[in-house]
This record gives C-alpha cells, sequence and structure tokens, in this order.
C-alpha cells in the first residue's frame, strides 16, 4: 500500500481544499498508543498532515459536526480496523462519512485490518457480528444498524493491508 502527495507545483490548488492529507480513523482502545501511534508519527515524519483524534475529544451519542468536516476536508482516509472498531459508534459514523467522502469527493480510502479478518467484517462475524447484535439492541432505529452493516461490508471489500501478530508497527511499502 503505498501513495504519494500531489507534487509542489500542483499542490497549490488542491492543498486548498484539502485540511489534512490524511484523517486516521481507529478504535483508541484498540490501537492508540501502539500500531496507530507508531502510523502517525511515521507519517509526520515525512511531512504528511495527518489527524489524529484528541484523547479528549467529547464522548456522546453522536459525532461532533467537527469532526465530520475534518473528515470532508482530508484528501485521504486510513481507516484501522481492529477488533473492537464495531463496538464504537463513533468509529461506525466516522466508517459512514469516510464512505460518503469517498464517492462525492473522491476521498481516498485505505483500510488497514488490523488483527482482524476482512471476511469477519464482511460477514458480520465474531466480534463485529456481536457489536452489531449490542447495537441492534440498543437503538431502536433499525435502518442506522443496517447501514452501519452495508458500510462494513462495503470497506471489507476494499483492498487493503491486512496486519497480524508479526507486522504490528509497520505497513510494508507505506512508510
Amino acid at each position: 500500500m503505498v501513495f504519494s502527495l500531489p507534487s509542489s507545483s500542483s499542490s497549490s490548488s488542491s492543498t486548498s481544499r484539502w485540511s489534512h492529507h490524511v484523517f486516521l480513523s481507529f478504535r483508541g482502545k484498540d490501537t492508540r498508543n501502539t500500531f496507530t501511534a507508531h502510523l502517525y508519527d511515521a507519517l509526520c515524519r515525512r511531512g504528511i498532515n495527518t489527524y489524529i483524534d484528541e484523547k479528549d475529544l467529547e464522548k456522546g451519542e453522536s459525532i461532533s459536526p467537527k469532526l465530520l468536516k475534518i473528515i470532508e476536508e482530508s484528501m485521504i482516509s486510513i481507516i484501522v480496523l481492529s477488533p473492537n472498531y464495531a463496538s464504537s459508534t463513533w468509529c461506525l459514523e466516522e466508517l459512514m462519512k469516510i464512505l460518503e467522502c469517498k464517492e462525492t469527493k473522491k476521498q481516498i480510502v485505505l483500510p488497514v485490518f488490523y488483527h482482524v479478518d476482512p471476511s469477519e467484517i464482511r460477514y458480520q462475524r465474531g466480534r463485529f457480528g456481536e457489536a452489531l447484535t449490542k447495537h441492534q439492541e440498543r437503538f431502536k432505529d433499525n435502518t442506522k444498524v443496517q447501514r452501519w452493516k452495508a458500510t462494513l461490508q462495503e470497506v471489507a471489500n476494499l483492498a487493503g493491508e491486512h496486519l497480524d501478530n508479526g507486522e504490528q508497527t509497520k505497513l510494508k511499502g507505506f512508510c
């Protein structure tokens, strides 16, 4: 998985519409202090303007409009899909916005399957299935859960990097 940013000659027109080169979507309790921290540091060392949420972001039921705007204004979204990703409604809402921006703004979306098999996400088995079942029990709005399921299936069908135990801190060819 390799990407390049626009050259300096073409970046003046394209960077004006992007507030960040990369938006990182991840489940904090799974990867914040491990894989995602290393990925963020590696991107920043390469001069890639990367957004990572702050630990003190307001916690709540709905994702903040500010965060949705940051997603919209990012050129690339990297989604670190870890075992507990689907247990977070914030992550699922981010994911829906990211895939919307993929279609409407031609945002590049790079999934990283971190200690999960894409088929577990695609068919909503294991922890992903358990999390979605809990959301279905919790929310009366079944259409929201159905949208999350469809979004997870869509992202699982994208080409991405699959990392297991031996590859915790390095994306081959990425950083």
